[in-house]
């Protein structure tokens, strides 16, 4: 009797193997957002950077005010434009010496009281895969603005709906590398050679999401 059992269960699996992709292929696709404008989602935003620290380590830190819109259309993601805005003054440091925040908020630094804002507005999008994206956009820091390339990741979304007061919501994952220097901010570059001082190089990392539309009526 067991012995029947056995090969009654190995007989449905191989069947499952067999039908499995079948039944994949022609199971209904998710609904998918629509196109439209849509706004960031402050509450499941964040915006970190890193820094290599004398040689020692990549000091992480994160901007914790950022606001930004974003034309969206899955049927053609290479006409999709993001705007974002960032207040330097939100920076958040880990246990940051008395002190140290108003400095990076000064004249060698961020330069908060001249420039309140940094910006990003993308100029070009261009699909490398599935979802995927190399965006090239005008990056202002420290008031001077120059081209910087973000890697995009699409991580999904769906459309208005009953449970989510946002409404429609999609969400993404980015990274891109620029220097500082190139910005006007070359305080503490090491000297060629060296590694006393915090890098030219900056790393950041964006995770995002946005919502738009009404969400659906409850039934």
């Amino acid at each position: 009797m067991k012995t029947l059992h056995v090969l009654a269960a190995a007989k449905a699996a191989s069947v499952l193997l067999i039908a499995g992709p079948a039944i994949a292929a022609t199971a209904p696709a998710a609904p998918q957002p629509p196109a439209g404008s849509y706004a960031i989602d402050k509450a499941h935003t964040s915006v970190t950077f890193r820094v290599v620290h004398l040689g020692f380590s990549h000091y992480t830190a994160r901007f914790s005010k950022i606001d930004g819109k974003l034309r969206f259309d899955p049927a053609a993601p290479a006409t999709m434009a993001v705007e974002a805005t960032i207040d330097p003054t939100s920076l958040e440091l880990n246990t940051p010496p008395a002190g140290f925040h108003d400095e990076l908020m000064g004249k060698n630094w961020f330069n908060a009281a001249a420039f309140p804002a940094i910006a990003y507005r993308s100029t070009k999008v261009e699909v490398t895969g599935p979802n995927t994206a190399r965006v090239t956009g005008d990056f202002t820091l420290h008031g001077v603005t120059k081209p910087v390339v973000l890697e995009v990741t699409y991580n999904g979304g769906y459309p208005p709906n009953s449970f989510d007061p946002g409404g429609a919501r999609i969400g993404f994952s980015a990274h891109g590398v620029f220097k500082r220097s190139a910005f006007g901010m070359g305080a503490g570059v090491p000297a060629p050679g060296s590694t006393m001082g915090v890098s030219d190089e900056v790393e950041v990392a964006i995770e995002t999401e946005f919502s738009g539309g009404k969400p659906a009526a409850k039934k």
